[in-house]
């Protein structure tokens, strides 16, 4: 990482890193709960609510709930569908309370936190570093990551679990693990908070080691420390369509009996983090196949 890249890393407060994150709740029952949520996401230095395709419209029940949180609460977007919302998003998590017949990687809060934490700070890096940045891309380096909340009664749908690169699980009591959803958002928001702190922390002392420090070390990349920013989930889900076609074209998938391939297919996109380069060339590689 040049000092340039280093020195973008570090200058983050916890707000920076909290602005890259959203709340989604898909299909809320309860007005009161998305209150709640937006209480809970306020105590915690979360900003961005977004509510998809409530049963009922946010009202005065909600507001009573929202307490300190009532500007979050009137700035929260209303979207019909998750596609919609989480299109532009490079990483999703989701609340889950059980593994599911497809399942994601899971990982704890704090995990979770890291995993979001450290894919800030690399696309940081990736803005800093000019000799990595391709000025042509219409992706911004600043990331969109986001968390989902299912409703009250059973929660995510698989469909909608499987636009999650990881599942997010809360440890609780195995004979009832299930929180209540504004109840799961403080937790994770807690614990997401809890570790900004630490990692503005570790990144202040980085910094400051790297002044001194003389020896060189070994530059470990992990799969978010590329050199072009990742694709979004609108990217993913096309790719995934695109190659879903291309199999039935080539006589590799029946269209009418596709059963999972198309959530094996997002499954092993997710797993791979592309980035906007390896996108444009397999979408290159199946265009031309298509023709062919």
């Amino acid at each position: 990482m040049s000092n340039d890249a280093l020195l973008a890393v570090s200058s983050h407060s916890v707000n920076d890193y909290l602005a890259c994150l959203q709340v989604v709740m898909v299909n809320t029952t309860l007005p009161a709960n998305i209150g709640s949520a937006a209480r809970a996401m306020h105590t915690m230095g979360l900003s961005r609510l977004t509510v998809i395709d409530p049963k009922l419209p946010i009202d005065e029940t909600s507001v009573s709930h929202a307490a300190g949180g009532n500007e979050l609460l009137s700035s929260a977007l209303i979207t019909p569908t998750l596609e919609s919302a989480i299109s532009d998003c490079q990483l999703v998590f989701a609340a889950s309370s059980r593994s599911r017949h497809m399942p994601r990687p899971v990982v704890t809060p704090t995990q979770a936190a890291k995993i979001m934490f450290d894919f800030i700070d690399a696309q940081a890096a990736l803005g800093a570093d000019d000799s990595s940045v391709d000025t042509s891309s219409a992706t911004s380096n600043k990331p969109n990551i986001a968390i989902l909340f299912g409703r009250e009664d059973r929660g995510l749908t698989n469909e909608e679990l499987a636009y999650a690169d990881y599942h997010i699980q809360i440890d609780a009591n195995p004979a009832y693990p299930v929180l209540n959803v504004a109840s799961a958002v403080q937790v994770i928001a807690s614990f997401i908070f809890a570790y900004a702190q630490t990692h503005i922390q570790t990144a202040d002392n980085l910094d400051s080691d790297a002044s001194t420090d003389a020896q060189s070390t070994i530059n470990v990349n992990l799969r978010q420390q590329w050199d072009e920013p990742a694709i979004n989930q609108q990217q993913l889900q096309q790719l995934t369509q695109r190659t879903t076609d291309l199999m039935v074209q080539r006589g590799l998938a029946n269209n009418e009996h596709l059963k999972s391939l198309p959530s094996r297919l997002s499954r092993l996109g997710s797993r791979l983090q592309l980035d906007q380069k390896e996108y444009q060339l397999l979408s290159a590689l199946i265009a031309k196949l298509s023709k062919d």
